[in-house]
C-alpha cells in the first residue's frame, strides 16, 4: 500500500514539474512576443537586460534569504576566469533569442532552437575534432531535414530573425561546450548558475543596451499610451524569467532523463500550438510537418545519445579527446538547461 502511495506520488510530482515548466516556458515566450508585438517595444537589448536584472535578485533572495539551495562557493579568481566567459556567451544567447522573437513567429523561432543538438555536435567535431558514432549522425537527419523543410514554407520568413535565432542555436551550443571545461569541478545547478551568471550579464548588456536602445525607449515611455500596464508586462516577463529558471531546477530533479528529453520536444509543440492561437500566425501544412519531423528527429537523438551514454558509463567527456578516439556520444549534458 506504501509503495502504491509512494509511486503515485512520484508520478504526481513529475507531471506537477513538467506542466510547471511547461506553463512558465510557454509564459516566458508569449510575453517577449507580446511585448515586441502588442507593445510595440521593440528593445531586445532592453527586454534582457530586465530578465538578468530580475533572474540576479531573484537568485539572490532564493539563496541569501529563503535559503532554497546552498551557495556553491567559487574562488574570486575563477569567477572572472571561468563564470565571466561563460556570463558572456550566456547574455549572446539570450539576446539573439529575444531578437528572434521580434522578426519571426514563436513557431519558427521553436522550431530553429531544436537545430541546437546539431550545432552541438558538428561545433565538436569541427572546432575539437571529435568523433561520433553513426548513430548520432544518423539522428541528425531528421532534425536538418525538417528545419530545412519548416525554413523554404515559412509563410512570416525574415533573414534577421532566421539568422539570430541559428547564432542563438550555435551560441546555446557553446555555452555547453564551454561549460564542461570552464566549469569543471563545479557542480552548477540552475539557480546557482544564474546566480554568478546574471549579474556578468547584467553588466556586459546594460552599456550596450543604453547606448543602441536608450533614446529609443525614452520615446517610447512618451507615447505609450498604457505606460503603467506596459511596464507591469515587462517586469513579469523577467519575473517569470527566473520562475523559469526555477523550474528547471525542480523539474530535473523530479524525472529521469528520458522523461526530460520527451518533455522538452513535447513542450515545443506545446509553445507552437498556444503561440498560433495567440497571434495567429498563418503556417502552412508543410510548415507544420517540417516542425513536426524536427521534433521527432529531436526525440529520437535524445534516445540514441542516451542509449549510448548507458552503454559507454566510462567514456571520458571532454572537448579535448584526441583526433584518434572515437567519441561516442556528443558533449551535452543529459538533462540540458533551457535557461531565457
Amino acid at each position: 500500500m506504501e509503495e502504491t502511495r509512494l509511486c503515485s506520488w512520484t508520478v504526481f510530482r513529475s507531471v506537477f514539474a513538467i506542466f510547471q515548466w511547461w506553463s512558465f516556458n510557454v509564459a516566458v515566450i508569449i510575453m517577449n512576443k507580446w511585448i515586441f508585438q502588442k507593445l510595440d517595444f521593440k528593445f531586445p537589448l532592453t527586454v534582457s537586460c530586465v530578465h538578468f536584472i530580475c533572474s540576479s535578485i531573484g537568485a539572490y533572495v532564493m539563496i541569501k534569504i529563503l535559503k532554497v539551495k546552498p551557495l556553491i562557493s567559487v574562488e574570486p579568481e575563477d569567477r572572472w576566469r571561468r563564470i565571466f566567459p561563460m556570463s558572456f556567451v550566456f547574455c549572446i544567447n539570450i539576446v539573439l533569442g529575444n531578437v528572434s522573437l521580434r522578426y519571426i513567429p514563436v513557431s519558427f523561432m521553436q522550431t530553429i532552437k531544436s537545430f541546437t543538438p546539431a550545432t552541438t555536435v558538428i561545433l565538436q567535431w569541427m572546432v575539437w575534432r571529435k568523433y561520433f558514432d553513426w548513430r548520432i549522425w544518423a539522428s541528425l537527419v531528421p532534425i536538418v531535414g525538417g528545419i530545412l523543410l519548416t525554413s523554404v514554407t515559412e509563410l512570416s520568413f525574415n533573414v534577421f530573425g532566421f539568422c539570430a535565432a541559428l547564432f542563438g542555436c550555435l551560441a546555446t551550443s557553446t555555452k555547453t561546450i564551454l561549460a564542461e571545461s570552464l566549469l569543471h569541478g563545479y557542480k552548477f545547478d540552475s539557480i546557482n548558475t544564474v546566480y554568478y551568471m546574471a549579474p556578468f550579464a547584467t553588466m556586459i548588456l546594460a552599456i550596450p543596451a543604453l547606448l543602441l536602445e536608450g533614446a529609443g525607449v525614452l520615446e517610447w515611455i512618451q507615447t505609450s499610451p498604457n505606460l503603467m500596464s506596459s511596464f507591469v508586462i515587462i517586469i513579469g516577463s523577467g519575473v517569470t524569467a527566473f520562475c523559469l529558471n526555477f523550474s528547471i531546477f525542480y523539474v530535473i530533479h523530479s524525472t529521469t532523463a528520458v522523461t526530460f528529453n520527451v518533455a522538452g520536444n513535447l513542450k515545443v509543440a506545446f509553445a507552437v500550438a498556444f503561440s498560433w492561437m495567440i497571434f495567429k500566425n498563418p503556417i502552412s501544412p508543410m510548415n507544420a510537418f517540417g516542425c513536426a519531423i524536427t521534433l521527432i528527429g529531436c526525440t529520437f537523438y535524445g534516445y540514441v545519445r542516451h542509449r549510448l551514454a548507458n552503454q559507454l558509463p566510462g567514456t571520458p567527456r571532454t572537448p579535448r579527446t584526441p583526433r584518434s578516439r572515437l567519441e561516442m556520444t556528443p558533449l551535452v549534458n543529459d538533462k540540458i538547461d533551457d535557461k531565457v
